[in-house]
């Protein structure tokens, strides 16, 4: 549907990406990028502009038809990164700043959409929310925040869709139920008793005992959640000693990543690794300091929105490219409006081998084949116009 208009906007949508991509920045000072985006919305035909906060912006769309409201997602922050990609002419112009995860083009497709259907009222149902969300890369995530603004509480669903640079070009991934992960972490700072490394049994080792809690943890994943459970434990961070050879330190620094796909899960992660570090530091008489974060929730697919939303992709897109999706353990706090509403969130596919466009998120190299732009606009307009009737 409207597949004339889809294309008449594609060049405008690649001028949109270069222009935020060579002005990254990073989450919670979005100002120049939101602002971007709400002089482009001011330019389209009757959208209602408001910022829900200091740099997101929401555009909403009412159709001539009565129907659902509809949220269409779209995120605009970039990373603390150096770009390294001499090969393109538009590349970041601030130093150490870089769109790596295509939250640029995320934010240009939705503009597109916007377009084409703020001149189509006639074909819309209901209201359709254009949601520019910032900071998305920091926790505890500008998505939870927007949430918290009430704004969006009587949406009938919410619609999201990733660029991939690990899915072929012209793939699109969709599942229902968990699509990413729970994404924790914690700091621990055991408390022990330095003294010198010839006489350890007037000390209290905090190095020991960290190695131990380090191994122990890894028991947790194999023997005390389920083979099915998708729990990921990382320990990424330990920090001890003076530099000296001859000191027992005093304190030891871990910190990690606790990664699941259930509240039950995730819940039981967090008490065992705090009965795993109890118990160690009780049998040799240290004390610790466990800082443990909830970051993003899981994002759940809405199993009945997701089968229309199926449909649609399916119809639109033909059924050998839409493919059915694995989990990914990576966070994504799109999960904040999933835990409050019925949610679709999908994947986008943009690896090209023969355009160098091959490199991951975050990567100084990170690219997107452009090409791939064009379906995530026809995405977010037939999944806005199916969803909303």
């Amino acid at each position: 549907m409207l597949d004339d208009a889809i294309k008449q906007v594609e060049p405008k949508v690649i001028e949109w990406r270069r222009a935020m991509h060579q002005h990254p920045e990073l989450s919670f000072e979005e100002y120049w990028t939101s602002d971007y985006i709400e002089k482009a919305l001011q330019e389209m035909n009757g959208i209602e502009i408001s910022r829900p906060t200091e740099t997101s912006v929401l555009g909403i769309i009412k159709g001539d038809h009565p129907g659902r409201k509809v949220g269409l997602r779209g995120d605009i922050d970039a990373l603390p990164i150096q770009e390294d990609r001499d090969d393109l002419d538009f590349v970041s112009e601030i130093d150490g700043k870089m769109h790596a995860c295509g939250h640029d083009s995320h934010a240009a497709m939705l503009l597109g959409a916007a377009k084409v259907l703020a001149d189509n009222k006639d074909k819309i149902h209901g209201e359709i929310y254009l949601i520019f969300q910032h900071a998305e890369e920091l926790p505890p995530g500008g998505a939870r925040e927007m949430v918290a603004t009430g704004l969006f509480d009587d949406l009938d669903v919410v619609f999201a869709q990733h660029i991939m640079t690990s899915k072929p070009l012209g793939e699109i991934h969709i599942k229902s139920g968990a699509v990413t992960a729970n994404s924790d972490q914690f700091e621990l700072t055991i408390n022990g008793q330095g003294g010198h490394a010839s006489q350890p049994e007037s000390s209290v080792d905090p190095l020991l005992l960290g190695s131990r809690i380090v191994t122990q943890v890894q028991d947790i994943v194999s023997r005390i959640a389920g083979p099915l459970d998708n729990l990921v434990i990382s320990v990424t961070n330990f920090n001890a000693g003076t530099g000296a050879k001859n000191v027992i330190p005093h304190t030891a620094e871990i910190s990690g990543s606790v990664r699941s796909a259930s509240a039950e899960i995730r819940e039981l992660a967090r008490e065992k690794i705090e009965a795993v570090v109890k118990a160690n530091c009780d049998i040799y008489g240290a004390t610790y300091d466990l800082n443990y974060e909830y970051g993003y929730s899981a994002v759940m697919n809405d199993e009945a929105e997701t089968a229309r939303v199926r449909t649609t992709l399916n119809e639109v897109f033909g059924k050998d490219r839409v493919i059915e999706q694995e989990m990914m353990m990576g966070g994504e706090d799109f999960g904040a409006f999933t835990e409050n509403l019925p949610g679709v969130y999908i994947l986008l596919g943009t690896y090209n081998e023969a355009k160098d466009y091959v490199y991951p998120h975050h990567h100084p190299k990170f690219a997107i084949d452009e090409d791939a732009f064009i379906d995530g606009v026809r995405a977010h307009i037939n999944v806005a116009l199916g969803l909303g009737q």
